[in-house]
């Protein structure tokens, strides 16, 4: 019974993932294409769909553990889907901060051509995807590339503050746009972060190992 329990939690796990993964891509898609309505269905829509989610998520993990007492595990397991129910929902915070700044952008000039904020986009959500895969298969090899491409995303993070300081050095009628292109990244980076910590949990999971002081063993 624990086991079928556990299953229903993951699949749960599994489309408040989705729902995320969906903000993120929104929120980017609404600034490169400059969509309003993405942009508002994130902010109105998706966020409080998201807190809803955590509520439920909290409240089966809760129940489980209360029920069943489980042990090794099945225990590590409902307290790391715990975790990453937590961690999910902070990233659909980020979204909507993405989402907001990405309002105020759309309405103005483009400050440059976005090239690396839409390749650290795509690699952001590339990572949640992955740390999400290798949580329903148990995949702690997966789980380690997620965690060593946090690297990537972060080095296009200062790439793009360096050419927006050298913006906003050269011209300070820019330097607003610039921060909200700033906290857009910045913003991508925490997901990745997020992500990192998800396969980070995985590898708990599947192998009862914390790496999150011993990056270096990767």
């Amino acid at each position: 019974m624990l086991e079928e329990k556990l299953q229903q939690l993951k699949s749960s796990l599994v489309d408040y993932a989705t729902l995320v993964e969906r903000m993120i891509e929104k929120s980017i898609q609404g600034l490169l294409n400059k969509d309003k309505i993405l942009l508002e269905e994130v902010i109105v829509k998706d966020e409080p769909a998201v807190n809803d989610f955590e509520i439920m998520m909290d409240e089966h993990c809760t129940s489980l553990i209360a029920q069943y007492e489980p042990k090794a595990k099945e225990l590590r397991s409902i307290l790391m889907i715990l975790k990453m129910s937590n961690d999910l929902e902070r990233m659909g915070d980020h979204a909507v901060n993405i989402s907001l700044s990405s309002q105020y952008l759309i309405e103005r000039p483009p400050v440059k051509p976005l090239i690396d904020l839409p390749k650290m986009a795509d690699e952001t959500i590339g990572m949640l995807k992955d740390s999400i895969q290798s949580f329903i298969a148990e995949d702690s090899n997966l789980a380690k590339k997620v965690c060593e491409r946090d690297s990537v995303v972060d080095g296009l993070r200062n790439q793009i503050l360096r050419e927006l300081i050298a913006y906003m050095g050269a011209d300070p009628l820019v330097i607003e746009r610039s921060l909200h292109l700033i906290r857009v990244s910045s913003n991508l980076e925490r997901v990745a972060d997020l992500s990192t910590n998800i396969g980070e949990d995985v590898i708990f999971i599947a192998a009862g190992k914390v790496i999150k002081h011993h990056r270096e063993e990767l």
